[in-house]
Parts: structure tokens; sequence; C-alpha cells
């Protein structure tokens, strides 16, 4: 009998089984790599507040590379452009995945995570706006508090040790794949300025030959490290962000499977190059992006000049307003309910989560403040201060349910057939009743027996005398 039309799909429901394991071993990745970044974090805090302050300055403004190509660029520089541009190349892939195999590939199941972060970049940037313009400050900074560090996030749970359904985990993961996605155009579009035509038909040119030798099924390293370097040089010189290469080329890739396929492209790619982004390109972005000095008056500043209070206010409050609200919307127009396992306080514990804007809100700043180093490092600061403000909201929120998320965690894992197949997937599966069946039988044989030893009188059922 055919399922009624109007069915309604279950928000934070259970993942098909193929989703959940990649998505379970794409998170192991992301966990470790936060844990890293937030090493990175602290160990420039550390280097930054220290007699050793001058030695940070001096590595982070060495300065190398050709400069008769445009590329002779500071430390710093090398990692804001050209090691991010390997976290965005990771970014195009997880992008392109979810659009062809994961939450985005069924437009309705997409608005919900969709609006969710349009919202969640909305409400951040209105504060920014409302605090910045009473306060009579710039508003060059609007963009700053609407992006969502997916790695620290997920370092935040793997601190506080919360076992997240992996629903809520695929629903934060997939929420900042969109926020990464719209950052990206926020980046092309209100931060690239003089642009070189020349570079940019050139980088344009690489990219469409890129492609092609992807569509022609030409294999090889040698061919496309040594391409996509040369297109992200001329995207650099071109004016727009150096990084757009990287996302360009990653949404390339091919990530659905072909017949007898284990891994797309994709996917094999995005396994190689991952842990490069996550343990070393995204950890250096840290380590030189995040040195800036702390003090009392520099902590008090950023609660009472109105560009950083914005950022902070942005992270903390815009970005829980905004996820939450959008996703609340979503739901309640249109079919989607929410997992009957779940509460509405799960989301908002998510959306508080998505409050952690490092990564990008680090980068974003130095393009909005570039102009002013002091300002600069004035809004790095309050991407800290709101950062850590909102992985405490999250940290409290996420502990109140605990124990919920243990026993929801505990049911998707449990296996009591030892087929490797989480028995909740398998409720539909006639096979799996009947070896249920016949452990249920064993053990009761077993049991019978062992009250028969202990009785000293067994049983026989050998029939009629």
């Amino acid at each position: 009998m055919a399922a009624p039309k109007n069915r309604r799909s279950v928000f934070l429901g259970r993942l098909p089984l193929p989703e959940r394991n990649f998505l379970a071993d794409a998170l192991r990745t992301e966990t470790v790599g936060g844990v890293l970044l937030l090493v990175a974090a602290v160990a420039a805090l550390i280097w930054a507040n220290t007699p050793l302050r001058a030695g940070y300055e001096t590595v982070r403004d060495f300065h190398l590379g050709p400069g008769s190509l445009g590329l002779n660029l500071s430390v710093q520089h090398w990692a804001a452009d050209g090691l991010l541009a390997v976290f965005f190349f990771v970014a195009g892939i997880e992008l392109k995945r979810e659009l062809v195999a994961g939450e985005l590939r069924d437009p309705k199941a997409a608005a919900l995570p969709v609006v969710a972060a349009i919202c969640g970049m909305a409400a951040p940037a209105l504060v920014y706006f409302a605090v910045a313009t009473g306060g009579g400050g710039s508003t060059a900074g609007w963009a700053v508090p609407t992006a969502t560090d997916i790695a620290f996030a997920l370092a935040v749970l793997a601190v506080i040790g919360t076992a997240l359904p992996s629903a809520l985990r695929a629903f934060l993961l997939t929420l900042a794949v969109v926020d990464d996605l719209f950052a990206i155009l926020i980046i092309a579009i209100f931060f690239t300025s003089d642009l070189n035509f020349a570079a940019l038909g050139f980088a344009v040119l690489g990219l469409a030959v890129f492609w092609l030798l992807l569509r022609k099924g030409v294999r090889g390293w040698y061919v496309y490290v040594p391409l996509a370097v040369v297109n992200w040089a001329l995207m650099y010189n071109s004016g727009v962000h150096a990084t757009i290469a990287g996302v360009a080329m990653g949404l390339m890739l091919r990530c659905h499977r072909h017949e007898g396929e284990r891994h797309s492209p994709g996917e094999h790619i995005e396994h190689i190059v991952r842990p490069l982004s996550a343990g070393l390109a995204v950890p250096l972005f840290a380590l030189f992006s995040a040195g800036v000095m702390v003090s009392g008056g520099a902590l008090s500043d950023v609660f009472t000049k109105p560009e950083t209070l914005g950022v902070v206010l942005g992270l903390v409050v815009g970005k829980a307003v905004g996820v939450f609200g959008g996703t609340w919307v979503a739901a309640r127009f249109t079919r989607a309910e929410l997992n009957p396992d779940l509460k509405w306080p799960d989301v908002l514990a998510v959306a508080s989560l998505a409050g952690i804007g490092f990564t990008v809100s680090l980068l974003i700043g130095e393009l909005a403040f570039g102009t002013d180093p002091v300002l600069a490092d004035e809004i790095k600061a309050a991407v800290l201060v709101g950062s850590l403000i909102a992985a405490v909201v999250a940290s409290v929120l996420l502990k109140l349910r605990d124990n919920k998320y243990k026993k929801l965690c505990a049911d998707e894992d449990r296996d009591d057939d030892h087929d490797g197949i989480p028995d909740i997937y398998e409720q539909d599966n006639p096979a799996y009743h009947l070896r249920m069946a016949a452990i249920l039988e064993a053990k009761a044989a077993e049991h019978r027996r062992l009250a028969e030893v202990a009785s000293g009188h067994p049983t026989r059922d050998d029939g009629p005398a």
C-alpha cells in the first residue's frame, strides 16, 4: 500500500546506514582536526603574550616566494591565502557530496538546513549592523560573525565528551557546509577589488582544463597538483580571493559512484586531502592568525567598542537565534517533524554551537579590516571571546541532555546478532528476525540447562512414555 502523499518527514530522524558510516568517518577526522586547531590557537595566544612575542611577529611577518609572480607573501599571508585553499578545496568536495548523495540531494530535505543556515548568517549580520551603527562604529565587519567553524565545534564536543546522536551531528555538519558555501560567496562578492581581468581569464581557462581532464578520466597527481597550484596563483593575482580556486576545483570532482566503485573520485581524494587540511592547513592558519595581545584592557575593549561588541553578540546571540529560528520556521511551515526522541532545546544547543566562528571569521576579519591592523587584532580578539562564550553556553545546554543522548546513541549502535549492522537498521528484514529468534532460543535453552544443573533434576522431553 502506497504511503500517503501528505506524509510528514521526520526532521533529525535516523540516517541511512551508508550515510551514517560516512558521517562517522568524516567526523572522526574533523574532531581530531578541531582539537589540533584548539591547540594551535592556544599556542598562538601564549606565543603572542609572552616575552617571545618578538619572535612570533618575526616569523609571522617573514616574506618568501617569487616576487616576479606576485607571490612574495608573508608567512601569515601564505597561511591565509595558500593553506586555506586546501581547506576550501575540501569544503567544495563536501558541498558537492551533500548535493549529490547527502542531505542536500533532496530539495525538500535540503530546505531545512539551507533555511537554518541563511537565517543563521542573516541574524548575526543584522546584530552587528545594529550594534555598530548604534555605537557609531564601522559596518565593514558585518560578515565576521556569520561563519561557523565545524572543526572547532566538533572539538568542543570531543572535549566535553557529549555523545550526540548521528542525526544531530549530521544537521550540524550540513549546516556548516551550507554556511561555508555562503561564506565563500561573501568573500567572492564583497572582498574582491581591483580585478586583473587577464589573470582572471587565465584562471577560468585553467579551471576549464582541470574540469576537462577530470571528464576525460585522466589520472595522476603529477597532472592535477601542478595545475591546481597554477590555478591558485592565477586566481590570487586576479584580485579574487585565492581560496575560491580551491572551492571551484572541489566542486568539479565527481562524488557519485559508478557501478562497481567502492568510492567515487571525490570521496577518494577527500579521504587523502582531509587529514592535510584538518591536521596541517587549518592549525597553521590558526597559529599565525590567532596570536593577538590579550590583557585586561583589551578584553574590556571587546565589550565596549561597537565593532568588537557587534562580533561577540553576533556570534553568541545572532547565530543561536538565527539557526534556531530558521529551523523552527522551516519545520513549522514544511512537512518536517522533529524526531520524537529529541526536543527543541537540543536544536537550541546545536544552534549555540554554530556560534563558534573561528577559521573563516578570522579570515573575513583580516579581509574587512586589513588596512587597520589595530582594529583587525581587536576583531580577532572578539572572535575568540565570542567563540569561547558560545562554546560554554552550548556545552552547558548539551550536558543537560547528556544522559538522553547516550541512550539514543546506545540504541543506534546496538548489534545483538553481531553481524556488524546495527539492529535498528534491520528491523524490517525477515532474516534479522529469524536470527534473533534463534539467538533468543539458544539463550533460553542455556538458561534451562543451567537451572537443571542447579536443581540436580534434569528434565527430558523425549515424548510420551
